[in-house]
Parts: C-alpha cells; sequence; structure tokens
C-alpha cells in the first residue's frame, strides 16, 4: 500500500516559504547597531551585504529583544559588535543560538574608561576609536572572505582618511568655543571619549551612569545643580531617544537650556544622522553653537 502524499495547509506553506526567503535574503554581516552597519559598508563596498540588528532610532541600553532577532543571528555568517559591555541585549540571544563563527568585537584594544558605575562604551564619541573599528572591521573581513581581501584595504584606506578629515574638522569647530565654556552636562555619562579628545570639561550627568536606564537620587540632582552653577554651564544636551522630564526639571532650577536632539546611540533613517559622520557633524554643530 503507497504512502498518501503529505498535504501542507496554505499557512505552513506561507510560514516554509516566508523562512527560505529569509534565510536566502540574510546579510553576509550582520552588526548590533545602526552606527556599526554604516561603518562596515563603508568597509565591505558592494562586495559583503551588511544589515543592523536594531533598527534605527533604538537605544541599545534599553532595547528588549524579539524573536526574530535570534534568527537573524543564526543567519548571519559575520557578527560585528561593539563590546566593552554595551550590548547585553545580545547575552540571552547568544545564548540561545550560539555565536556566529565569525565575531567582530570592535572595541578589541582600545583603552577603556571606567569609574565605579563600570566601563564607558561610548567610544566611538571619537573618531580615532573609530579608525580602530575600520581596522578590526577589514581584518575581520578579510579573514571571513580573503579573495575580497584588497578590496576591503581600500575601502578602509578611503574610509579612515575621511574619519581623519572628520577629526580636524571637529577640532576647528570647537577652536570657536572659548575654553572656559567647554563645558558637558549630559542625560547619561556619554562624553568622556569627546570630552578627552577635545578638551571638554564633563560637569556631570543627569543619570550618573553609562545606561540612561538607570535613575538618580534627590542628592545627585542637587550636587548636579550645584556644579552647573559653580561652571556656570550653559546647556544640558540629551539624545533624541532620552526622556526629558529630568533635564528640563534641571533647566528651570539653574536657567540653562536643553538641547534634547543630538544622536549619540543610534543613526536616523535620513537626515540629520543617517551615517555616523553625519551625526558627529550634526551633534558637534548643535554642540558649538549652544556654547558660543
Amino acid at each position: 500500500m503507497g504512502h498518501r502524499p503529505r498535504t501542507w495547509s496554505l499557512s505552513l506553506l506561507l510560514a516554509v516559504a516566508l523562512t527560505a526567503c529569509s534565510r536566502e535574503s540574510a546579510p553576509d554581516v550582520l552588526t548590533s547597531t545602526t552606527l556599526l552597519a554604516d561603518i562596515a559598508r563603508n568597509i565591505a563596498g558592494d562586495r559583503l551585504t551588511v544589515d543592523s540588528l536594531l533598527p534605527a532610532g533604538a537605544d541599545p541600553h534599553s532595547y528588549q529583544p524579539v524573536a526574530q532577532d535570534a534568527t537573524r543571528i543564526a543567519d548571519s555568517k559575520v557578527l560585528i559588535i561593539h563590546g566593552a559591555h554595551y550590548e547585553d541585549f545580545l547575552d540571552s540571544l547568544l545564548e540561545s543560538v550560539g555565536s556566529p563563527e565569525n565575531v567582530i568585537d570592535v572595541s578589541t584594544g582600545l583603552r577603556l574608561l571606567s569609574d565605579e558605575q563600570g566601563t564607558d562604551p561610548h567610544v566611538w564619541l571619537d573618531p580615532n576609536n573609530v579608525i580602530v573599528y575600520v581596522d578590526h572591521i577589514r581584518e575581520g573581513l578579510a579573514r571571513f572572505d580573503p579573495d575580497g581581501a584588497e578590496v576591503y584595504q581600500a575601502n578602509a584606506g578611503a574610509y579612515i582618511d575621511e574619519l581623519t578629515e572628520l577629526d580636524a574638522w571637529i577640532d576647528e569647530q570647537v577652536a570657536q568655543i572659548a575654553p572656559q565654556r567647554r563645558v558637558l552636562v549630559t542625560n547619561h555619562e556619554a562624553f568622556g571619549y569627546f570630552a578627552e579628545r577635545y578638551g571638554f570639561t564633563v560637569v556631570g550627568a543627569v543619570i550618573p551612569s553609562f545606561s540612561a536606564e538607570s535613575a538618580p537620587s534627590a542628592q545627585q540632582m542637587a550636587d548636579l545643580i550645584e556644579q552647573i552653577r559653580l561652571y556656570e554651564a550653559p546647556a544640558i544636551f540629551l539624545d533624541a531617544s532620552d526622556n526629558p522630564d529630568l533635564a528640563r526639571q534641571i533647566a528651570a532650577e539653574t536657567g540653562v537650556k536643553v538641547v534634547g536632539d543630538l544622536h549619540l546611540e543610534s543613526l536616523t533613517e535620513g537626515s540629520p544622522a543617517a551615517t555616523y559622520i553625519d551625526m558627529m557633524r550634526d551633534n558637534v554643530a548643535k554642540i558649538v553653537l549652544a556654547l558660543q
């Protein structure tokens, strides 16, 4: 007696087709964030497809993984991460699906700032650190795809030239700010590397943590108000994804302005922060305008 042919429901056939399509269209390179995706595309060029796990505008500090994230990681051939304890949301995903064979941790070898709060992961706010990112990505892609090594080398060299120009441009812009006004108050502690490179003093943060998910005590709020008055800080700077309520309370107490449209953790779809270089230029222009 022959076997009866298996019947498939329309929904099951559709699910199988979508899964197959997803796997066929899976990117060669998956990055944790939009910032890394842009940097990686500059090096990969047309040779590899690159996509970001997080969408534009998502804050890695507060991101909650969804089921399809695990599938995307499992399907990727190369995974690029910031490292430096930045992507805590990845821990559970990698435990469930395992790490891809090719993982590039771009912060490897960088000198990381730290204090009692932990390690500051925001190293990309100094373009010179991004040059180190580029070297790691170039090397990692060449290991994965040796035939493309010359392409990655050439693309990396051209992008490093752009980053060097960006660094010089930021120096020129910061020079317009009087030294005594080069003070930064932020929502959370994100500007350590930027401040160190370009000669700013970080007066304090509304949330004294490297993550915007923490909460300040009443005493910490009072201390920050005192520091703002002591340094005569002109503004409080926030990422566009930050809740502005506490900053506005402090601004009402001190008379400073709140600049709430920086982009520090993620790129945007289109202007003003469609690329890493666009993001940095837009942030610096707003900082300079507020502090002049």
